[in-house]
């Protein structure tokens, strides 16, 4: 894992919070919600090939 997936990770908090402000200030807490879920999504679809790895190295680390 690399700093380059850390700073993505932060740009897109950071984007997906300006953004989330906005649309709730205008009314429209309902694209808010949508906006931060699209967020976490992204940000899942970058981490879970990792945690992937984590969890099998942790298996073959206790050989179960």
């Amino acid at each position: 894992m690399g700093v380059t997936l850390i700073f993505k990770i932060a740009a897109v908090g950071i984007l997906v919070t300006i953004l989330s402000q906005v649309l709730k200030h205008s009314g429209r807490e309902e694209h808010a919600f949508l906006i931060s879920l699209a967020g976490l999504i992204l940000v899942l679809t970058w981490i879970v090939p990792y945690i992937y790895d984590l969890f099998v190295t942790i298996q073959n680390l206790f050989a179960l």
